[in-house]
Protein backbone atom coordinates (compact mmCIF):
# COMPACT_ATOMS: atom_id res chain seq x y z
CA UNK A 1 0.00 0.00 0.00
CA UNK A 2 2.89 2.38 0.71
CA UNK A 3 4.39 3.63 -2.50
CA UNK A 4 6.71 6.31 -3.82
CA UNK A 5 6.58 6.69 -7.58
CA UNK A 6 8.78 8.86 -9.79
CA UNK A 7 7.72 10.04 -13.21
CA UNK A 8 8.67 12.60 -15.83
CA UNK A 9 11.88 11.10 -17.09
CA UNK A 10 12.67 10.80 -20.74
CA UNK A 11 14.92 11.93 -23.55
CA UNK A 12 15.84 15.59 -23.77
CA UNK A 13 18.40 17.57 -25.74
CA UNK A 14 21.30 19.33 -24.04
CA UNK A 15 20.16 22.69 -22.74
CA UNK A 16 16.62 21.49 -22.39
CA UNK A 17 14.42 21.16 -19.33
CA UNK A 18 12.58 18.37 -17.60
CA UNK A 19 10.46 18.15 -14.47
CA UNK A 20 10.40 15.03 -12.36
CA UNK A 21 7.56 14.21 -10.00
CA UNK A 22 7.48 11.97 -6.96
CA UNK A 23 4.05 10.96 -5.74
CA UNK A 24 3.53 9.42 -2.33
CA UNK A 25 0.71 6.93 -1.85
CA UNK A 26 -0.43 5.36 1.38
CA UNK A 27 1.15 7.99 3.62
CA UNK A 28 1.29 11.75 4.06
CA UNK A 29 4.35 13.36 2.56
CA UNK A 30 4.28 16.55 4.62
CA UNK A 31 5.99 14.94 7.61
CA UNK A 32 9.00 13.82 5.63
CA UNK A 33 12.05 15.34 4.08
CA UNK A 34 12.36 14.52 0.41
CA UNK A 35 15.50 13.86 -1.53
CA UNK A 36 16.46 13.33 -5.14
CA UNK A 37 19.34 11.06 -6.04
CA UNK A 38 20.74 9.70 -9.26
CA UNK A 39 22.86 6.88 -10.54
CA UNK A 40 24.64 6.97 -13.87
CA UNK A 41 25.75 3.76 -15.61
CA UNK A 42 28.84 2.35 -13.96
CA UNK A 43 28.75 4.90 -11.16
CA UNK A 44 27.52 4.95 -7.62
CA UNK A 45 24.41 6.65 -6.43
CA UNK A 46 24.85 10.33 -5.66
CA UNK A 47 22.91 13.08 -3.98
CA UNK A 48 21.19 15.61 -6.23
CA UNK A 49 19.05 17.64 -3.84
CA UNK A 50 17.18 17.47 -0.54
CA UNK A 51 14.41 19.48 1.02
CA UNK A 52 13.18 19.47 4.60
CA UNK A 53 9.55 18.68 5.37
CA UNK A 54 8.85 22.38 5.95
CA UNK A 55 10.61 23.42 2.77
CA UNK A 56 12.78 25.84 4.73
CA UNK A 57 16.01 23.96 4.17
CA UNK A 58 17.39 22.79 0.84
CA UNK A 59 20.62 21.27 -0.37
CA UNK A 60 22.01 20.88 -3.86
CA UNK A 61 24.96 19.06 -5.26
CA UNK A 62 27.53 21.44 -6.71
CA UNK A 63 27.05 19.85 -10.11
CA UNK A 64 23.40 20.90 -10.29
CA UNK A 65 23.30 24.07 -8.21
CA UNK A 66 21.80 26.91 -10.20
CA UNK A 67 20.24 24.55 -12.72
CA UNK A 68 17.96 22.31 -10.66
CA UNK A 69 15.22 23.32 -8.25
CA UNK A 70 13.60 21.08 -5.67
CA UNK A 71 10.05 21.78 -4.52
CA UNK A 72 7.07 20.09 -2.97
CA UNK A 73 3.29 20.31 -2.90
CA UNK A 74 2.18 18.67 0.31
CA UNK A 75 -1.49 19.01 -0.59
CA UNK A 76 -0.80 16.68 -3.50
CA UNK A 77 1.68 14.48 -1.60
CA UNK A 78 4.11 15.22 -4.40
CA UNK A 79 7.71 16.30 -4.66
CA UNK A 80 9.31 17.79 -7.75
CA UNK A 81 12.68 18.31 -9.30
CA UNK A 82 12.82 20.98 -11.99
CA UNK A 83 15.86 20.46 -14.16
CA UNK A 84 17.03 23.22 -16.49
CA UNK A 85 19.98 23.61 -18.84
CA UNK A 86 20.47 19.89 -18.85
CA UNK A 87 23.82 18.41 -19.75
CA UNK A 88 24.77 14.95 -21.04
CA UNK A 89 26.45 14.39 -17.67
CA UNK A 90 23.00 14.56 -16.06
CA UNK A 91 22.04 11.29 -17.75
CA UNK A 92 21.12 8.84 -15.01
CA UNK A 93 18.32 7.04 -13.28
CA UNK A 94 16.78 9.50 -10.86
CA UNK A 95 15.30 8.35 -7.58
CA UNK A 96 13.22 10.12 -5.01
CA UNK A 97 13.33 9.10 -1.39
CA UNK A 98 11.98 10.25 1.95
CA UNK A 99 13.36 10.63 5.44
CA UNK A 100 11.49 11.24 8.67
CA UNK A 101 12.72 13.95 10.98
CA UNK A 102 15.88 15.99 10.79
CA UNK A 103 18.51 14.19 8.76
CA UNK A 104 21.53 15.13 6.71
CA UNK A 105 21.31 15.19 2.95
CA UNK A 106 23.03 11.86 2.52
CA UNK A 107 21.99 8.61 0.91
CA UNK A 108 22.04 6.62 4.13
CA UNK A 109 19.69 9.09 5.83
CA UNK A 110 16.89 8.31 3.38
CA UNK A 111 15.07 5.11 4.15
CA UNK A 112 12.20 4.77 1.68
CA UNK A 113 12.89 4.86 -2.03
CA UNK A 114 11.02 4.95 -5.29
CA UNK A 115 11.86 2.77 -8.27
CA UNK A 116 13.51 5.48 -10.32
CA UNK A 117 12.94 7.18 -13.65
CA UNK A 118 15.40 7.37 -16.53
CA UNK A 119 16.66 10.75 -17.69
CA UNK A 120 18.71 10.79 -20.88
CA UNK A 121 20.29 14.00 -22.15
CA UNK A 122 21.52 13.60 -25.69
CA UNK A 123 21.42 15.30 -29.06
Amino acid sequence: QLQLVESGGGLVQPGGSLTLSCVASGFTLEYYAIGWFRQAPGKGREVVSCMSSSGRSTNYADSVKGRFTISRDNAKDTGYLQMNRLKPEDTAVYFCAISYGSTPCTIDAYHYWGQGTQVTVSS
